[in-house]
């Protein structure tokens, strides 16, 4: 027996992997989207879903400036950078990954929320609520209560409103975590 199967058997293999991957995400995103036929639940995870549009990180920044004064501003700052450069990168990878939106792909796929664009990867939602909460949980910790279960809140309304799948929504956060660090180690 060789040690090593054929290139054609281990494509093959891949591809069988990612196929099952991406039925479990399918099935997943179906699951979950079928919440929101409940009218309080579509509407409680549209909110959630509008405010993490923006105004509630504007909110948060207003409130530190308002509460810490000058020394509220560089956090500010901080966030807003990492706010523009995940614009920038989840809006070039929509570019290039072009994955249609659940609910145009399947009809067991309700949509519940307002699209912003026509692709789903990654959840630039999920991206920038990850991104914004390390930063501003970086500079106030005690702001943990309020920023997490926001941003927890935002990653589901994604998939609940039938926006995004669960593996854009995973993406978005690992590329939200991935800038906030690294704006740590440059600004």
């Amino acid at each position: 027996m060789e040690a090593c199967q054929s290139a054609p058997m281990q494509n093959r293999l891949l591809t069988n992997y990612l196929q099952r991957i991406c039925a479990l995400d399918s099935a997943l995103c179906i699951k979950v989207n079928r919440s929101s036929h409940y009218r309080l639940v579509r509407w409680s995870f549209r909110l959630v879903s509008r405010l993490g549009d923006g105004m509630f990180w504007y909110a948060i920044m207003l409130g530190i400036i308002l509460t810490q004064g000058q020394a509220g501003i560089l956090p500010c700052l901080h966030m807003i950078t990492v706010g523009l450069i995940g614009t920038v990168l989840y809006k070039w990878l929509k570019g290039r990954t072009l994955r249609p939106r659940p609910y145009a792909v399947h009809q067991d796929i309700w949509l519940a929320g307002k699209p912003l664009d026509k692709f789903s990867f990654p959840s630039g939602h999920t991206l920038h609520a990850v991104a914004f909460s390390m930063v501003a949980l970086h500079h106030y910790p005690e702001l943990a209560p309020l920023i997490i279960p926001f941003a927890v809140l935002v990653a589901m309304s994604r998939v609940i409103l039938g926006l995004h799948y669960p593996s854009d929504v995973i993406a978005g956060a690992i590329l939200g975590a991935l800038l906030a660090t690294a704006s740590f180690l440059i600004l």
